[in-house]
């Protein structure tokens, strides 16, 4: 389906820093979303999707591989409109929907307005990707400001819990929920601590939700990723980290987001109808505790 792997880049990679959120086109290198090599098959042909930070990284290469499967997809994004603008493109060459949505999904009434949207326009939600996050690097406790502690909860795990419980009545039977946890979920980067904390937070709330949804016939699982190439790395990693991003796993460097793209699909589509409450991990070699 793709061949990525075969040409990845590998550290050291260049030093850079950006500002907050960060941008595709200041990367170096440019990420791999699978906007060349990603093959659909029809696995998710007439669903319906809402991609949280589908802007870029791995939201954008969810969001291609979605398109390419058949499915309409709305993007939700913080501010990041160029980024944003690029993802709908792709989307719209593989001949399906795509629906932008600005906005801050720490606060509830945007993520219920993220659901009324995607209802106004689709009809129907079939698959919910909670995949946005915030973090940032801070080398003791005493440097975390306590309003970066709650933005972090805020945006990575209260939103999952207003989108959800907004999105539920809307859920077909079938629906599939697929939430981005982290390798950080079992095995927690201390210079991440805010971050690593609610990845945790994810796993479990997975877990929980898996089992509170099933007489529903709604499925929910999580992704938990190793080291992925996307602009969160050079905007909120020092460039040293940067330069060696990747390099002590067993692979020996990060993922590209494309090859985050399978394991989304799988999740989403029909044939995974018995996977609940599982994590994926796609960690470059590297175990889950």
């Amino acid at each position: 389906m793709s061949k990525t792997s075969d040409n990845a880049p590998q550290p050291p990679l260049p030093e850079q820093q950006q500002n907050i959120p960060g941008k595709t086109s200041e990367m170096h290198p440019v990420p791999d979303h699978g906007e060349d090599s990603y093959r659909g098959s029809g696995r998710l042909q007439g669903k319906s999707a809402v991609i949280t930070g589908g802007d870029s990284g791995i939201g954008r290469a969810v969001a291609i591989a979605f398109a390419r499967e058949g499915a309409d997809v709305l993007v939700s994004y913080l501010s990041e409109d160029e980024d944003a603008k690029q993802t709908a493109e792709w989307v719209e060459k593989a001949g399906q929907r795509c629906v932008l949505m600005p906005g801050d999904i720490s606060k509830a009434d945007h993520c219920r307005k993220i659901i009324d949207k995607a209802v106004g326009e689709f009809g129907k939600i079939d698959i919910l990707v909670n995949n946005a996050a915030h973090q940032m690097t801070f080398e003791s406790l005493s440097d975390i400001p306590d309003e970066d502690w709650e933005k972090t909860f805020a945006t990575n795990i209260h939103a999952m819990f207003y989108l959800v419980k907004a999105a539920l009545p809307h859920f077909n039977e079938g629906a599939s929920i697929i939430n981005t946890a982290s390798i950080n979920s079992d095995d927690p980067n201390p210079t991440l601590l805010p971050y690593a904390t609610t990845k945790g937070a994810i796993q479990n709330f997975t877990a929980g939700l898996a089992q509170l949804l099933a007489d529903k016939h709604v499925r929910v699982n999580c992704v938990a990723p190793g080291p992925v190439w996307t602009p969160l790395i050079p905007s909120t990693m020092p460039p040293e980290t940067v330069a060696n991003f990747g390099k002590s796993y067993p692979i020996g460097r990060p993922a590209q987001p494309a090859e985050l793209a399978a394991p989304y699909v799988m999740l989403a589509a029909d044939e995974a109808s018995y996977i609940s409450g599982a994590t994926i991990a796609v960690t470059g070699g590297k175990p889950l505790i």
